[in-house]
């Protein structure tokens, strides 16, 4: 299994959303066509194109993404069917 289909299959479990390093949430985004808007804050703001919506991530003291935004990542990408979640 790639360190793609790892993190991908860590975010889709629901079990690290603690402890998910915000620059692997990023690259997972960035592989899936995202693209990051400048906002010259802390805040990271991720679109993609043909989906109404947006993601926004602000990271922890310690690098990692917060809990609640992971699940939104998560949930974002099952929604709008941009990755398959097999249960």
């Amino acid at each position: 299994m790639s360190k793609k289909e790892k993190l991908l299959s860590r975010l889709l479990s629901g079990n690290a959303d603690a402890n998910f390093i915000i620059d692997d949430l990023v690259n997972i985004l960035m592989r899936i066509a995202f693209e990051e808007r400048k906002t010259g804050g802390s805040h990271r703001i991720f679109s993609i194109q043909g989906v109404q919506g947006i993601i926004n991530l602000q990271k922890t003291k310690d690098g990692k993404a917060k809990s609640y935004q992971v699940k939104q990542v998560r949930e974002f990408l099952v929604t709008y069917q941009l990755i398959k979640h097999e249960e």
